[in-house]
């Protein structure tokens, strides 16, 4: 579904005056872009990673212009480095669109660059997982059925005053490495314990720790999907806080943690019995 843009209404909100010159487009050729090493970020591997990535999956669709200012010797880049470095890169792009804005100071690009780095909203795993399901990902799209036919929904965005509904998750890169693992399959069968059980949310912890009870050589076929169900949903209250004891305790991970202690509780219903 698609809406038009509509103005929010902020009554104590001043609008700022607008002080600054529209941006210019221009065309230039990538390898004449200049960058101030006194503020802009150094390569990291990961830049490299980003820009490698960026040179082999090229596609103006998903395109944003640099932001450049003109210091007089050139355009030098105050945002969208790795961007205009991978177009240099690639080989096969002559001319670059880039955003010409005005900054004669460097101490203005500089801010500038503050600006366009604090000022912008990351998109979070979620947001990102429910966009390449929209796009048809192959990956994406194979999460989302199993997480469908498992009970699982996963949220764009976490629920007001943080209110889960039974089933919900936020774990969609959790959910996303238990695929590549386990398979749809296994995968679905580590789920549907978790939405049996109850859970809201669907955590991270509780995902890797019922997938280790499930399929690490020590546990598997000891414990049945079942009853790892009924101990998350009898001890839902108690469990996360014995877990973090077990793990401060231990120095293990949480999921770990969480995976002892429901197998203690397991162990410990037997006896009972």
């Amino acid at each position: 579904m698609t809406r038009a843009i509509a103005p929010l209404n902020f009554p104590d909100l001043a609008p700022a005056a607008i002080t600054s010159r529209l941006p210019e487009l221009r065309m230039v050729k990538p390898s004449t872009l200049l960058v101030d090493e006194r503020y802009q970020r150094g390569l990291s591997e990961r830049s490299v990673r980003l820009i490698r990535k960026i040179v082999s999956e090229w596609d103006w669709r998903a395109f944003k212009p640099p932001v450049v200012v003109d210091v007089g010797d050139g355009l030098e880049v105050i945002d969208g480095q790795h961007t205009a470095i991978g177009a240099a890169t690639h080989g096969g792009i002559d001319l670059l669109p880039v955003l010409v804005v005005e900054a004669d100071e460097q101490a203005t690009r500089a801010s500038a660059f503050v600006r366009h780095n604090r000022d912008r909203i990351t998109v979070t795993a979620t947001q990102l997982h429910n966009a390449m399901v929209a796009a048809g990902d192959d990956e994406a799209v194979t999460v989302d059925r199993v997480c469908q036919r498992a009970g699982i929904t996963v949220l764009r965005n976490p629920p007001a005053m943080a209110k889960f509904k039974p089933g919900e998750t936020l774990a969609v890169t959790t959910i996303r490495a238990l695929v590549n693992r386990r398979h749809a399959k296994g995968a679905r069968e580590v789920l549907e314990v978790c939405v049996k059980a109850g859970m809201a949310p669907v955590s991270s912890a509780a995902i890797k720790a019922v997938e280790h009870l499930l399929f690490a050589p020590e546990y598997k076929g000891d414990i049945e999907p079942e009853r790892i169900s009924l101990i998350l949903s009898a001890h839902s209250t108690t469990i996360d806080q014995e877990a973090a004891r077990f793990a401060a305790e231990r120095k293990v991970p949480v999921w770990r943690a969480l995976a002892s202690v429901i197998y203690m509780n397991r162990r410990k219903s037997r006896l009972a019995a």
